[in-house]
């Protein structure tokens, strides 16, 4: 579908990478992962023909449909929203537009409007706004936002609305940049499933670890201007990491001690007229040899730990019978809710639902209208939030923005403080305007740092964060003897920080005195039960007779849902064929391995063994995975067929 070979590009004297191959064929699920400036981000733009390699080439298999969603930036128009959804190419928009002017009495022409409606539905357009609604409500619209101009609405709706029409369209590859950045839990994880099914490939970056491992069967690593692939999810790709670089480390070192002791005798005994051709011959042969290059461990990654701050009183932060309305939009209205010492409560809850608002009212970011907040004993509270730029001040430098603290503080110091998150040498005299998502990400954190509150409120942490420095925000986060309430839709991160969990839903807040594993476990009755309502509503809605629709209409309508139908069963077939082959292969390599694990010659060859065993265990892992598919495949396939 898609081959890269030999290429390079380097940026002013950096080399992001040089003479990388890599094949991205049918139903691949591959995870580009590396720190941030890696270049996972310009080898996208590279495939997409925005940028041109310094050499290299790419190949496409002939007919194959690209898509892709940018982290960023998705252009502001006077379409509605399910306008972009529905405008999944150039001609499909145009036509889109000359209708919208038909309907408006800006065109009169009564034949150039049959030509356009023909060819309008001759492409299937009056199909797509069925499906083009069903992925803007997973992305959590509501349907009065359907026809909403997209210029009233933020950023990342307006993405999310990008990110439906790229599912409408359903290219063969799906080409995702950070994907999740713009969505809550609930319409990330209703996405996460979407993707589970989707028939063509996926490349994507993410710093979602939990949303990694659900979906993705290969990683492909960017360290040190070369590409690494492994076969697994992420949590496979870090342990296969460690035992190569164990691996190769041991290697490395045998190899050194071979090269010590020759070169040794060849210092000791060139000069000696009967050692000479010996002495010769060694060093020949330390020249011959290949030379196994050193690990050199992780790229570098933010290495910091949150000071622990005062102690506060027991109870922490409290809001009493306090109402807040936007206009005539009413959000809370007798909200009580109070957190006490060392929790670290996670808020969950539907897109509108509350949760910013209420994380703005617990840091006294907004002021409640009628109730009031009451801050306990000690409580020094510190907000971090979703839009970095609501903290920082555009026309300052890095290291103006970091001195500008109530603490006193050196230069020297802050400096290194600055150090420690990446912002090194000059960096530090970059403009915060210039500054990319995960450098503001990483500079909002260091201003914590130099005046650590007691009481973090965090509004979605890991937005532009790469893996590695999640996780290390993840440990200095553990270790913090304060109280935390945030939001997040990074599964993973949810999971390893809270222990209490408040689900927000129609200015309720409803407490649950556990983790998120302990919420799940609670609340899966009341999400199966609402899941089969939607079903049932959907199915009652789909059955029903549309008055309006005359004869052709509706033959039309039922033809395209029979089409629907049969692309549906030949999909669900071939995945079921595609997981049989792919266990039918694994089970052949586990064999193959297990042969070759017992014959004697195996273990002559330095480490084969432990390779060996390291596959079988991934190939075992990746059959249960595979197996656990196909039964539910095979399953939905047999009711769909009956």
């Amino acid at each position: 579908m898609l081959t890269l070979s030999e290429l390079s590009k380097a940026y002013g004297g950096r080399t992001l990478f040089a003479n990388v191959s890599l094949s991205v064929n049918r139903e691949d699920r591959i995870g580009l992962v590396g720190p941030n400036g890696a270049g996972k981000s310009t080898l996208f733009a590279i495939m997409l023909g925005a940028e041109t390699a310094d050499s290299g080439q790419i190949d496409f298999q002939r007919g194959v449909t690209l898509g892709h969603l940018p982290q960023e930036n998705a252009p502001v128009t006077d379409q509605t929203v399910l306008e972009i959804a529905t405008a999944i190419t150039p001609e499909m928009a145009g036509l889109q537009k000359r209708l919208k002017a038909f309907e408006a009495g800006h065109d009169h022409d009564s034949a150039d409007f049959h030509e356009v409606q023909s060819r309008f539905e001759q492409l299937g357009g009056y199909g797509l706004d069925a499906k083009a609604k069903k992925m803007l409500t997973g992305l959590a619209f509501r349907e009065t936002d359907f026809h909403r101009p997209s210029r009233e609405m933020s950023g990342g709706w307006i993405m999310r609305a990008y990110l439906a029409r790229l599912l409408v369209l359903e290219p063969d590859l799906l080409l995702l940049d950070e994907p999740t950045n713009h969505l809550d839990l609930e319409a990330m994880l209703w996405f996460q499933d979407y993707l589970k099914t989707y028939p063509g490939a996926i490349l994507m970056i993410s710093h979602d670890r939990d949303f990694l491992n659900q979906l993705i069967t290969d990683i492909v690593e960017i360290r040190q201007t070369r590409l690494f692939r492994y076969r697994g999810n992420y949590d496979s790709f870090l342990e296969q990491r460690e035992a190569n670089e164990a691996q190769l480390l041991a290697a490395y070192k045998n190899q050194q001690r071979e090269i010590a002791r020759l070169q040794l005798f060849v210092d000791r005994f060139r000069a000696k007229n009967t050692k000479a051709s010996q002495a010769q011959s060694k060093l020949k042969q330390i020249e011959r040899m290949e030379k196994i290059e050193a690990p050199t461990g992780d790229e570098a990654t933010i290495d910091f730990a949150f000071p622990q701050p005062q102690r506060s009183g027991l109870k922490v932060v409290t809001l009493e019978n306090v109402r807040f309305a936007y206009d005539d939009n009413l959000i809370y209205s007798g909200l009580d809710f109070m957190a006490e010492r060392g929790q670290r409560i996670v808020l969950v809850g539907p897109n509108g639902a509350g949760k910013s608002t209420l994380l703005k009212l617990l840091a006294g970011v907004l002021a409640p209208q009628a109730g009031e907040r009451v801050l306990g004993h000690n409580v020094k509270d510190g907000y971090y939030s979703q839009y970095r730029v609501e903290m920082l001040h555009a026309g300052w430098t890095v290291l103006e923005e970091a001195l500008a603290t109530p603490q006193r503080v050196t230069e020297t110091f802050v400096r290194t403080v600055l150090g420690s998150f990446l912002f090194r040498g000059d960096d530090v005299f970059k403009k915060i305007s210039v500054l990319s998502g995960g450098e503001k990400s990483r500079l909002a954190l260091v201003k914590l740092l130099l005046d650590p509150p007691n009481l973090l409120l965090m509004d979605e942490p890991t937005t532009h964060l790469d893996l590695a420095s999640v996780d290390a925000l993840l440990f200095a986060l553990q270790q913090f003897e304060g109280t935390i309430i945030f939001i997040s839709h990074d599964v993973y991160f949810i999971r390893e920080l809270a222990n209490h969990v408040i689900h927000v839903r129609d200015g309720r807040l409803t407490p649950y005195a556990g983790d998120y594993r302990y919420y799940l476990d609670k609340t899966a009755p009341l999400r199966a039960a609402e899941a089969a309502a939607k079903a049932t509503a959907e199915q009652a809605q789909n059955r029903a007779p549309k008055p309006s629709q005359d004869r052709k209409e509706q033959k039309r309508v039922e033809a395209q849902q029979r089409q629907a139908r049969s692309r549906e069963l030949k999909d669900q077939k071939q995945l079921v064929h595609r997981l049989e082959k792919e266990i039918a292969h694994l089970e052949a390599r586990q064999h193959e391995l297990t042969a070759e694990l017992e014959k004697p010659e195996t273990y002559a060859a330095a480490g084969r063994a432990l390779e060996i065993n390291m596959e079988i265990k991934s190939v075992i892992g990746e059959l249960k995975r595979l197996t656990a598919e196909w039964e539910t495949a095979a399953s939905k396939l047999a009711e769909m067929e009956g």
